[in-house]
């Protein structure tokens, strides 16, 4: 599948910004066999004085900013052309949720893709009572990696509502559980940390999801917005599975790739700082279009 991606990330200030300083993850990845970023690019408004690409240690490319001067008015504009592979299905080499502990002990690499990354805290996931609780719901000794990933999935999409006003980019996964609400950045989250309670390593995917609209409802331009989902070890044989609990599949074509990380704070669109004061605006729009 081949499709076209854009993307504009804006912000008004009330008070003139400057001295700011930004990394931005928005262009999709290459992945041998999955994905291919055929072109891209990044662009910035108004042009920073200091500007480098670069791909972090996750293998996600960061293009860093920095704006001297003041300014009322920011955007990030992302294009690119990305196609996406069928997966062929593979061998349901799962490994056991009561063997997980040994194969992880028997992976000796510490390279970005090495599940020892995936396991315990991360900045925005420390340890939450509560999920981990729930997350023993689901736990049977002789149960599959893959079967306890699919049923904390399907439970998440059945049980938590998806709400944009209920929280935001700061609630925590414990204050999202508690709400039984939330997006797509909080179910990730709460699905990651449930995992991780159970010495499964799963992470963060950040990226872009094709919709399509009602019967007979025109595609709004700009209407989606970016996406996550969590991905999942199942062992040496099996490696890494991806699922999406906001819509409770597993990730296929309609997903695309821009980065992978523990929790939010590995991939968030733009992250930094600046010197202003007063109050802001920013609006996000996505437009995923298949050719």
């Amino acid at each position: 599948m081949l499709y076209d991606v854009k993307l504009k990330i804006a912000y008004d200030y009330d008070v003139p910004a400057s001295g700011a300083r930004h990394m931005v993850r928005v262009l999709p990845m290459s992945i041998p066999g999955r994905q291919r970023l055929i072109a891209g690019n990044v662009s910035i408004v108004p042009a920073p004085e200091e500007r480098a690409d670069m791909v972090d240690f996750f293998g996600n490319t960061v293009t860093s900013v920095y704006f001297r001067s003041a300014h009322s008015h920011s955007e990030v504009n992302m294009q690119a052309r990305v196609q996406v592979d069928t997966q062929a299905p593979g061998l349901a080499l799962y490994c056991r949720a009561d063997e997980i502990a040994a194969e992880l002990q028997a992976v000796t690499s510490i390279g970005p893709d090495s599940p020892h990354h995936f396991v315990g805290e991360s900045p925005k996931l420390r340890d939450i009572p509560v999920i981990a609780a729930y997350a023993r719901s689901f736990y049977e000794p002789g149960r599959t990696v893959d079967e306890i990933a699919r049923a904390i999935c399907a439970d998440i999409f059945k049980t938590f509502k998806y709400d944009a006003t209920a929280t935001d980019v700061d609630t925590s996964a414990a204050e999202a559980f508690e709400l039984k609400a939330g997006v797509c950045q909080d179910f990730t989250h709460i699905m990651t940390s449930a995992l991780r309670s159970l010495g499964i390593p799963a992470g963060y995917v950040s990226g872009y999801l094709r919709t399509i609209p009602p019967p007979g409802k025109e595609r709004l331009e700009g209407a989606d917005a970016m996406h996550a989902w969590v991905r999942v070890w199942a062992g040496r044989d099996a490696g890494w599975l991806e699922f999406d609990p906001t819509n409770n599949i597993p990730a296929g074509q309609d997903h695309i790739v821009v980065g992978y990380g523990r929790d939010y704070s590995d991939v968030a669109p733009i992250i930094g700082v600046l010197r202003s004061y007063g109050r802001h605006n920013n609006i996000q729009s996505v437009d995923v279009v298949p050719v």
